[in-house]
C-alpha cells in the first residue's frame, strides 16, 4: 500500500490542474465501519430450533429408495420405543436402589409424631422421604398406614402431602443434567424441567400457611367424604406396570411393607431386608381350646368346673415359591445392593436418554417433524386460543394416567423440550396435567383399601387432588400470574451460563434445605423461629429491592439502585465459577462439560478470534479521506 500523503503536500492535483491552496477545505474522515456489516441480532436461545425439511422429497425417490427410507424410519421407530422402554425401567430400578439405600431412614424419619405435628417439619420430611425413595407414591402409602393405624391425623399427613409432591420433581431434574453437553439444549431442558419444582414450590407458598391458618383442604376433603357413601372397590388398572414388571421384578423385588412397617413402630421391621426373598406365602393359623389362670383382656372365656377355658390359636406362615429376580440368593446388606443397583440405573437412565436424544435429533429433520412440532405447539385460532392449555393439561393428565407416575411422563417430555420440540409454554400445562394425573391414580389406589382404612386414605389422596387443582388456579389461568415459567427461564439462562449452578440447586433444594429445616425442626420451634424468620425476612427484603432495580430503582436509596456496594462474590457468580472451574480442572470458567470441556474451549477461542478481527476493521480511519493533525504519527493502513 502506498504510504499516506502528508496534509501539506500538493500530491492531489485539483481537476482543472491547479494546486490547491494550503488553507483549503478537506473533507471530513469517513470510517471504514459503514463498511462492516452489523454484527446481526442475538439469536434468542429459548427459541425453538427450525426444523427444516432438508431431505429429498417422496416423490423424487426411485422404488428401493422409498423401501429404503420405510425400513429406515420402522427401525428407528423400534428402537426409540426399546430405548424409551429400558428408560422407564431404569426409573423404576433407580427407585427401588432410592429405597435400599435410603427406605429404612425414611421409615425412621416418620417415626417423630412430635415433629410431624409441625407443618413445616411434615413438609420438608415428606420432601426428603419422597427423594429417599423417589416415589411420591411410597411416600404417600406410608403416609395412609400412619394415618390408618392412629399414628398421624389426617390434618398433620397433609403438609406431608405437599412436601411429597414436591419432592417427585426431582427425578426430571436429574435426567434434564445429562444434556449439558449443549448450551441451549441444557437451557430449555433444565427449564422444562425445574417449571415443575417452581410450581410446585411457590404453591406450597400460599397453601401451606391457608391450610395452617383454615383448614381448607382437610375441610373440603371431609366434607367430601361424609357427603358420599364410597364403597371399597376395584383395585387401580396396571397398564404400564404389565409390560415393565417383567424385566424390573427379574431384577430386584422389594417387601415395601417392612419401610411402613418401621414408620408404623414395629421392633420386628427393623430387622427385616427390604429384598423380597419369598413372593409366595400363605398365612396359617390353628385354633385350639386351653385352660388359663385368669382370663386374657379381650378374649372368650368360659369356666367348665374349677379350670378356665378360653379360645387359644397359632400362627405361622408357610413359605412356598421363592423369588426369582438376580439377588434373591446374594448375601449382601442392603445398602450394598441397592448402591450396586444405583450405579446401574444410573448408568442405563443416562445411555438411554443420550440415545433416545439423537435418535430423535436424526428423526426429526422431515416434514414429520415439522408437522409434530406444528401440531404440539400451535394454538387454537382465535377466540379459542385459550383453549389449547386447558387440552394440554388433558393430554398430560391422560398420559400421566397411562403411564402410572408423573416422574415417568415430565421424565420423558424433558429432553422433548431440550431438543426443542415442545416448547416451555406448551410444556409447563402438560407438567400440570402430570400432577393431576398421579392424583387420580392415587385416589383409584385408596378406594380398592379395605373397608377400615377407606375413608382416611381417600380423604389423604383427595388432599393431594385438590392440593393441585388449587395450584392450577393459582398459577396457570391468568397469563401474568405464570410466574413458574419466568422463574424457570430466568434459571436456564444461570444454569446454561454456570453448568456447575444445575448440581448446585439440585443439592440444595431437595437435600441441603430440607435437612436443615429438620434439623431445626429437631432442636424445637424456637429455634426454628429464631433461625427460620430473619432468613425469610432477608429473602423477601432482597426479592423486593430486586424488582424495585429492574422496575422503578429512582424510589430506591442510590446504595440500594444497584448491589455493587457488596463484596463481589455476594452478588456475582463469576468468582465462585472460577473456583469451581479450576476445581474441576476446566480449560475455561464457563466450559463445565468435564471431558469434553476443551471443545467448547476451542470453538470459544475461534469465535472470540473471528470477533476481533472484525473489529479491527472498526478501528482505523480511510486514509485517503482524512488529515493528518499530526504528520509524525504512524497511521497503519486499513485492513481488508
Amino acid at each position: 500500500m502506498a504510504p499516506r500523503p502528508q496534509a501539506e503536500s500538493d500530491s492531489s492535483p485539483s481537476l482543472d490542474g491547479s494546486t490547491p491552496a494550503k488553507d483549503s477545505a478537506v473533507l471530513p474522515a469517513y470510517s471504514t465501519v459503514d463498511l462492516v456489516a452489523d454484527d446481526p441480532a442475538e439469536e434468542n436461545p429459548w427459541e425453538l430450533p427450525e426444523l427444516k425439511d432438508s431431505g429429498i422429497k417422496w416423490s423424487e425417490l426411485n422404488t428401493k429408495e422409498k423401501i429404503l427410507r420405510v425400513l429406515t424410519g420402522v427401525v428407528k421407530l423400534a428402537l426409540l420405543l426399546g430405548l424409551l422402554y429400558l428408560f422407564i425401567c431404569s426409573l423404576d430400578i433407580l427407585s427401588s436402589a432410592f429405597q435400599l439405600v435410603g427406605g429404612k431412614a425414611a421409615g425412621d424419619i416418620f417415626q417423630d409424631n412430635v415433629i410431624l405435628s409441625n407443618p413445616v417439619a411434615g413438609l420438608v420430611i415428606g420432601v426428603l422421604v419422597t427423594v429417599l425413595v423417589q416415589s411420591s407414591s411410597t411416600s404417600s402409602s406410608i403416609v395412609v398406614s400412619m394415618v390408618s393405624s392412629g399414628l398421624l391425623e389426617v390434618q398433620s399427613a397433609v403438609p406431608i402431602i405437599m412436601g411429597a409432591n414436591i419432592g417427585t420433581s426431582v427425578t426430571n431434574t436429574i435426567v434434564a443434567m445429562m444434556q449439558a453437553g449443549d448450551r441451549n439444549e441444557f437451557r430449555r431442558a433444565f427449564a422444562g424441567a425445574t417449571v415443575h419444582d417452581f410450581f410446585n414450590w411457590l404453591s406450597v407458598l400460599i397453601l401451606l400457611p391457608l391450610e395452617v391458618a383454615t383448614g381448607v383442604l382437610y375441610k373440603l376433603t371431609h366434607l367430601i367424604i361424609e357427603s358420599f357413601n364410597i364403597q371399597s372397590g376395584e383395585d387401580a388398572p396396571d397398564l404400564l406396570n404389565v409390560i415393565t414388571d417383567p424385566l424390573t421384578n427379574s431384577i430386584i423385588e422389594l417387601d415395601k411393607s417392612v419401610i411402613t412397617g418401621i414408620a408404623t413402630g414395629d421392633p420386628a421391621a427393623r430387622n427385616k431386608s427390604l429384598i423380597k426373598k419369598w413372593c409366595k406365602t400363605k398365612t396359617n393359623t390353628t385354633f385350639w381350646n386351653g385352660t388359663v389362670a385368669s382370663c386374657p383382656a379381650g378374649a372368650v372365656c368360659w369356666e367348665d368346673g374349677n379350670q378356665t377355658w378360653t379360645e387359644m390359636n397359632q400362627t405361622w406362615i408357610d413359605y412356598q415359591q421363592k423369588c426369582r429376580h438376580l439377588f434373591v440368593n446374594v448375601n449382601l446388606p442392603d445398602l450394598a445392593v441397592g448402591l450396586i443397583l444405583l450405579a446401574l440405573s444410573l448408568l442405563v437412565l443416562c445411555t438411554c436418554l443420550i440415545l433416545i436424544v439423537k435418535l430423535l435429533n436424526s428423526m426429526l429433520k422431515g416434514q414429520v417433524a415439522v408437522v409434530i412440532k406444528k401440531v404440539i405447539n400451535t394454538d387454537f385460532p382465535f377466540p379459542f386460543t385459550w383453549v389449547t392449555g386447558y387440552i394440554a393439561i388433558l393430554v398430560g393428565a391422560g398420559m400421566t394416567f397411562i403411564v402410572q407416575s408423573s416422574s415417568v411422563f415430565t421424565s420423558a417430555i424433558t429432553p422433548l423440550v431440550g431438543i426443542g420440540v415442545i416448547s416451555l409454554e406448551r410444556a409447563y400445562p402438560l407438567t400440570l396435567g402430570s400432577n393431576i394425573g398421579t392424583t387420580t391414580t392415587a385416589i383409584l389406589a385408596a378406594m380398592a383399601s379395605p373397608g377400615d382404612t377407606l375413608s382416611n386414605s381417600l380423604q389423604i389422596a383427595l388432599c393431594h387432588f385438590f392440593f393441585n387443582i388449587m395450584g392450577i388456579l393459582l398459577w396457570y389461568p391468568l397469563p401474568f400470574m405464570r410466574l413458574p415459567i419466568k422463574l424457570a427461564r430466568g434459571l436456564g439462562n444461570r444454569t446454561a451460563k454456570y453448568r456447575w449452578f444445575a448440581a448446585f440447586y439440585l443439592f440444595l433444594c431437595f437435600l441441603v434445605l430440607p435437612l436443615t429445616v429438620f434439623g431445626l425442626s429437631l432442636a424445637g420451634w424456637q429455634a426454628l423461629v429464631g433461625v427460620g424468620v430473619p432468613i425469610v425476612v432477608l429473602a423477601i427484603f432482597v426479592i423486593i429491592v430486586n424488582v424495585m432495580q429492574s422496575h422503578c430503582p429512582r424510589f430506591l436509596p442510590r446504595v440500594l439502585r444497584n448491589w455493587d456496594f457488596l463484596p463481589r462474590p455476594l452478588h456475582s457468580m463469576a468468582p465462585w465459577d472460577a473456583v469451581v472451574t479450576s476445581l474441576l480442572g476446566c480449560c475455561s470458567n464457563h466450559c463445565c462439560c468435564y471431558c469434553t470441556c476443551c471443545d467448547c474451549c476451542k470453538k470459544k477461542e475461534g469465535e472470540e478470534i473471528r470477533k476481533n478481527s472484525k473489529k479491527s476493521l472498526e478501528m482505523y480511519d480511510n486514509p485517503a479521506m482524512s488529515t493528518d493533525e499530526n504528520p509524525k504519527e504512524v497511521v497503519k493502513g486499513t485492513q481488508f
